[in-house]
């Protein structure tokens, strides 16, 4: 019963967690304590490294109340670079930045400071709760290292009353080892896709790698091959390049009678939406619909149809969010579990006999991580649907795959990096302050912003940033830097809106005021787009031909002057805004242009679009891809048009050179009425929103002359 030392506490831990085979050898020679009296000296009190006690604390207050939410949870890690640094704290006057695994800092003088930390997470399956559980300051770490705190998490959660199920960790070399060393077989003859803790007992848990991580991989190796075979069909590297850099061309499209437009013949520009996921159904419609129009470079992509198409597929599995979502991105139910198993067995059956153009198997080459991750996760996946949504005992018979990825635990380290306040890795000091902030503010409550680490962004955005390089503009920014995604220049027409001029204060002309408003309009829908991670997003801001609405890849857009003309919705918000900065201009106020400024600019602006018709009819099916919040992509996008918009209106200093070069164009009055496509295409409905100088825009008094 004698206590043991600090010293001995750390080498107890330090020996089970770095070589848990020596341990078993010395503790039969030495009086070592049984590891789960480790797992207690690992554990510490606020937000100290090791695990954390109040967060263990109140997730077994919950299970105590009989909330069958926390009964079962995934289990993830990930880590987060350090800046390698020895401190002095103020507050426990002792240094800091050593390794640290919550027995106490190692701090002699030849011990190695801390390069990583280690963060582990339980997220539940059947309800979106998330629990930091603790963090651990490590040098360098192994994937047995990994397997032993693994197992002592499980046992402190085990302890509590929560039961783990799966285990998720990046689709690395250091997660393949951690899966080996946890049991876990990845040979795709022999998988073994679970293991069991304690070693010898009935309880299996499952083992998933990553999936954004996976299909990086699987990106990876389809650029390195260039070409991958099964049976008749090729998946071609060459055929993604080629749709993302596919210039912007100019398409004639026969008129219908129901246009009401004079003229045989309507002109659309062509371009590719470079939000668009490589791995994605709107990418596959792509490639299809070139195909069609009989492009050259897309006559042979069938095979590439197929395979991104069903990476597409596994991936709406893999990443499904909420239960309201339907089909194969909704939660694992037994009403679809048929078709995603059928969907599994296509897969098995497709990796297993891809191979590159000189015969070999992808999945025995170098490349192969990715293919396998898939092929593991798939077999974890109907492994957890027999043993745990099918039985009638269970208390959910639902299953959210979300909660088997990385996602949840990314989103926390992006909240963690922006506390850390720093662009870089931050020190051991600055990231426990960080961590601290984050513990006292978080919640286990489902679905709240709070236990995520961050209010301001969602599930969805986290997955959709994660596949930022999966994208095709990351395609075509690799290939061609020059040409990647930049905003147009500032119209010439927008400065006709800029006050403090001579032609603003001589314009009399409605009609001139509504061009350059619609102008304005376009070119915010255009800096906009360059930036926009969303497809279903960046497709709302322009008005785009309604027979091809639903391939989002492929826009169809209408220009004038040079500038994309935007869409309904995105007209509207421009235009009350300018009608609040109007109204704003005339009062005498000496704080003009200040931050407070601005954002009473945006109140006045969201106060006035408040009880108006809907914005964004397209993003109606869209809104259910995030969680159901407030802070969505329809409220994202309706701040960031009025920030831009206003933005422009008012900066316009930096524009003033373009005020003149908008004073030296002619102006000429067009004959007949039709001389400016109306952006509001078909939605004439919403033409009532934009009062008499949006109602003139489509009589086409003046035309600004093409911008050389």
């Amino acid at each position: 019963m004698t206590e043991y030392s600090p010293e001995m506490k750390q080498f107890a831990c330090i020996l089970h967690l770095y070589h848990v085979k020596a341990y078993d050898y010395l503790q039969k020679i030495f009086p070592l304590p049984h590891p789960y009296s480790l797992t207690n000296w690992l554990s510490n009190d606020e937000a100290a490294a090791g695990f954390s006690n109040d967060i263990f604390l109140r997730l077994q207050e919950k299970v105590e109340r009989g909330e069958q939410a926390y009964r079962y949870c995934a289990l993830m890690v990930q880590d987060m670079p350090l800046q390698k640094q020895r401190e002095w704290d103020l507050h426990t006057q002792h240094p800091t930045g050593f390794i640290d695994l919550g027995a106490g800092a190692l701090d002699a003088d030849e011990t190695p400071l801390a390069s990583e930390a280690l963060i582990l997470m339980a997220v539940g399956i059947s309800s979106p709760w998330t629990a930091p559980l603790g963090y651990f300051f490590v040098n360098s770490t192994t994937g047995h290292f990994l397997a032993q705190l693994l197992r002592h998490t499980i046992n402190k959660l085990n302890n509590i009353g929560i039961v783990v199920l799966a285990v998720t960790s990046g689709a690395t070399g250091r997660g393949a080892e951690t899966a080996r060393a946890l049991g876990i077989r990845i040979d795709p003859e022999r998988i073994q896709c679970t293991f069991q803790h304690p070693p010898g007992s009935a309880h299996s848990i499952t083992y998933f790698f990553d999936v954004c991580h996976a299909l990086q991989l699987i990106r990876n190796a389809l650029q390195c091959f260039q070409k991958i075979e099964w049976l008749s069909d090729t998946a071609q590297w060459q055929h993604v390049v080629e749709l993302a850099a596919l210039q912007e061309r100019r398409v004639l499209e026969p008129r219908g009678p129901e246009s009401g437009r004079p003229g045989n013949k309507e002109s659309y520009h062509l371009k590719i939406n470079l939000a668009t996921l490589l791995f994605s159904e709107g990418a596959a419609d792509a490639l299809e619909h070139l195909q069609k129009l009989g492009l050259a470079s897309f006559q042979n992509c069938s095979g590439t149809v197929k395979f991104v198409r069903l990476m597409s597929q596994l991936c709406d599995v893999f990443l499904s969010g909420g239960p309201w979502r339907r089909g194969l991105k909704g939660p694992l139910l037994a009403g679809n579990y048929t078709k995603i198993s059928h969907l599994f067995n296509e897969a098995k059956s497709f990796f297993t006999t891809l191979t590159d153009s000189m015969g070999r198997y992808i999945i025995k080459s170098k490349c192969k991580l990715g293919f396998l991750s898939f092929l593991l996760n798939a077999e974890s996946l109907k492994w957890l649907y027999t043993n745990y949504v099918c039985p009638e005992d269970t208390p959910s018979h639902h299953l959210l795959t979300y909660a088997l990825s990385l996602n949840p635990l990314e989103l926390f380290l992006g909240a963690l990096q922006q506390a850390c306040d720093s662009s870089g890795s931050p020190t051991c000091t600055v990231f426990r302050a960080a961590y601290h902030k984050l513990l006292a503010s978080c919640s286990l409550a489902p679905a709240s912003p709070h236990s995520r680490g961050s209010g301001s962004t969602n599930s969805w955005d986290v997955a959709l940033s994660r596949r930022r390089d999966l994208t095709l503009g990351s395609v075509r920014a690799q290939y061609n830097p020059a040409r990647g995604r930049t905003p147009s220049q500032y119209p010439y027409c927008a400065g006709l809106l800029l006050r403090s001029t001579a032609l603003s204060n001589a314009l009399t002309d409605l009609s001139l005021h509504a061009r350059s408003l619609t102008c304005a309009a376009g070119f915010v829908a255009e800096q906009l787009a360059s930036d926009l991670q969303c497809e279903a997003c960046l497709a709302s801001l322009f008005e785009l031909d309604e027979s091809r609405l639903r391939c989002r890849s492929v826009l169809y857009v209408k220009k004038f002057g040079g500038v994309t003309l935007p869409s309904a919705s995105v007209h509207y918000i421009t235009s009350i805004s300018e009608q609040v900065l109007n109204q704003c201009d005339k009062v005498e106020d000496a704080n003009k242009n200040t931050k407070l400024w601005h954002l009473s600019l945006e109140q006045k602006v969201f106060q006035e679009l408040l009880g108006e018709s809907p914005l964004f009819p397209t993003l109606t099916n869209h809104l259910f891809d995030g969680e159901l919040c407030v802070n969505n992509h329809y409220t994202i996008l309706v701040k960031e048009i009025t920030r831009c918009y206003l933005n422009i209106r008012t900066n316009h200093a930096k524009h003033l050179n373009l005020t003149c070069r908008c004073g030296k164009h002619r102006l000429k009055r067009l004959k007949g009425k039709h001389g400016f496509p109306s952006p509001l295409g078909s939605c004439q409905s919403s033409q009532t929103h934009w009062g008499h100088e949006s109602s003139l825009l489509f009589q086409g008094w003046l035309a600004p002359a093409e911008v050389p």
